[in-house]
């Protein structure tokens, strides 16, 4: 009996720190190698069509290839929202059936830790702002008209070719992210420097500071290199 206690209280354990929500300042989540299964799952209670966001997150990757850092799927598009790092200097926002890229200019001296970018969307003019640690870039147009649809598989680490699924191992993190927000609105040019400090703003569909979230596969909650 007491074994079958042992066990039953183990499993629990184990549950507990694979789904959490939790406060993550100062910490990040580590993907120490290319997976095709490897993520975490970011749970948001929001039952509201988006027809506006801003994502901010901090990363750091040395792949010279595509990983995939954000991914929103829907039934209706696996690429219902898409942020994927496809080059040292590159970063391309995808939406629905189209997307845009920037080109971060390249800096003579590499930051020693993780490079923080903002990236927002709104649908009545179409407008995708980029901003990388806390600087803008030029703005460009994605998917004007469109709408975000709530019911949707949201990780981090991987990019969904199916809902919740179809991962390529060729474009998984291996890296770290911390800091993640979210929000439903387009974040102010004034707002976007307190993100980057890690100020908080209101309109929350993910907080870094009270995060919902699952871990699936081989990625691990360690203190952040690099964080604010």
């Amino acid at each position: 009996m007491q074994k079958i206690f042992l066990s039953l209280l183990l499993l629990l354990l184990t549950l507990l720190r694979s789904s959490a929500q939790e406060d993550l300042k100062k910490k990040a989540f580590v993907f120490p190698e290319s997976s095709n299964t490897a993520h975490v799952v970011l749970k948001t209670t929001s039952q509201r069509p988006l027809t506006s966001f801003t994502l901010c997150l901090r990363s750091c990757t040395d792949l010279p290839h595509t990983a995939g850092l954000f991914s929103y799927a829907s039934r209706r598009y696996d690429n219902e929202i898409s942020l994927q790092k496809e080059k040292p200097n590159q970063y391309s926002l995808y939406m629905g059936t189209s997307y845009v890229t920037f080109i971060v200019p390249l800096k003579p001296t590499p930051p020693p830790g993780g490079e923080h970018v903002c990236v927002s969307w709104e649908s009545a003019t179409g407008l995708v702002e980029f901003w990388v640690d806390g600087q803008p870039l030029l703005r460009k147009s994605l998917m004007k008209g469109h709408v975000i649809v709530t019911e949707a598989y949201i990780l981090l680490g991987q990019e969904q070719d199916s809902f919740g699924g179809s991962f390529d191992i060729n474009q998984s993190l291996v890296g770290e992210i911390t800091d993640v927000y979210m929000w439903d609105r387009v974040l102010s040019p004034e707002e976007v420097p307190k993100a980057f400090y890690n100020q908080e703003l209101p309109g929350y569909l993910f907080n870094w500071r009270a995060l919902n979230y699952t871990i699936k596969g081989y990625v691990v909650v360690k203190p952040a290199l690099f964080s604010l």
